[in-house]
């Protein structure tokens, strides 16, 4: 058993938009008895994952609770944003019994899992486990985790793909450092391409891993938390690509901000969206909007041209009705001026 005096720690990985936060939220309203701690990793310039969490929180999880780290991916800010946030939340009062990691969609978990080493928090904090969210149409398609037979039988057709994309080898190392895989939207996958998206899993896996098909993020508490996998002491299971001297650096991703003025028509707003990552290679898009006439505040969740959209909350009365969206690319592919027109928002002045 884990020693009682450690505070389990249960790490949430998966790609852009596999859902985390929807998970989270899940387990906010049923922590299985537990009182629940958050970090969330916002990749982005505004903590829209943050806000979204802190508006559903509970006793059992209040808002004090919930901490953001916006100044990059978790596993580069380890010395000074990680340890002083996790030491934060084990000084509450009254002590959480148990802490989410919510990684940003590009970090590695295994640099993470190695900053649990610290002497400072060594004794006292323990990785419960690993959870990987994998997206079962995406992995089905093979844009995030290609199936390596198909994709050597295309390297020796065609030498431009003699190489690995960064977003296969982000995939494959959240993969090989799970304890547990939750297959996620499978009701867009079917049966087939379910069956599909386990059959590339077992084949990135680097040990048999439970799959667990998982909906809206309802999933019982007790099959992800209290796995009790000492993690930090497991390290040699869990392989990574980047198990070398090279640092591991985002340079291939870019985000930016853009704030959207007030929308009279949602359905417009969905379509530039769907434009932008048809036609400019926008991975993810996430944020919120204001829309003419309406009270409520519209949240706006993207997977390249996978759009969702919903209502979550009433505007404050000191609030500013203005829309703001994170949008992620690869860095080729984030043209500013181009993403803002699509957006309506303005272009920025020049420098």
């Amino acid at each position: 058993m884990t020693d009682l005096a450690k505070l389990p720690v249960t790490v949430i990985t998966g790609f852009l938009g596999s859902g985390k936060t929807t998970l989270i939220r899940e387990l906010m309203q049923n922590p299985g008895g537990k009182r629940l701690a958050i970090v969330v990793n916002e990749f982005g310039d505004v903590g829209v994952d943050g806000d979204i969490l802190k508006s559903c929180a509970i006793p059992d999880c209040p808002a004090e609770n919930i901490m953001e780290l916006a100044n990059g991916c978790i596993c580069c800010t380890v010395a000074d944003d990680f340890i002083p946030t996790i030491e934060a939340l084990m000084q509450l009062e009254p002590r959480p019994d148990h802490i989410l990691i919510e990684t940003s969609g590009l970090a590695l978990p295994k640099p993470l899992l190695k900053a649990f080493d610290w002497p400072d928090i060594r004794s006292r904090i323990t990785v419960d486990g690993v959870i990987a969210l994998a997206d079962a149409e995406a992995v089905a398609a093979g844009r995030f985790a290609p199936n390596v037979a198909a994709v050597d039988a295309q390297r020796a057709a065609d030498e431009s793909l003699d190489h690995e994309t960064p977003l296969s080898e982000v995939f494959e190392d959240q993969i090989s450092c799970a304890d547990v895989i939750l297959l996620t939207k499978p009701d867009l996958a079917g049966p087939e391409g379910v069956a599909k998206a386990r059959d590339v899993i077992a084949a990135e896996a680097p040990r048999p891993l439970p799959v667990i098909e998982v909906a809206e993020g309802v999933v019982d508490p007790r099959i992800i938390l209290g796995l009790e996998a000492a993690a930090e002491d497991d390290m040699a299971a869990r392989p990574s690509h980047h198990d070398t001297p090279h640092d591991h650096d985002h340079e291939d991703f870019e985000s930016i901000v853009v704030d959207i003025p007030e929308q009279a028509d949602p359905a417009a707003l969905v379509a530039a969206i769907e434009g932008l990552a048809r036609d400019h290679n926008i991975l993810r898009v996430k944020g919120y909007a204001a829309v003419s006439g309406k009270p409520m505040r519209l949240l706006v969740q993207a997977v390249g041209a996978r759009v969702r959209h919903q209502f979550d909350r009433p505007w404050q009365p000191d609030e500013s009705r203005q829309g703001r969206l994170v949008v992620i690319a690869e860095h080729d592919d984030i043209h500013g001026d181009t993403i803002r027109a699509a957006l309506g928002a303005p272009a920025l002045a020049a420098e």
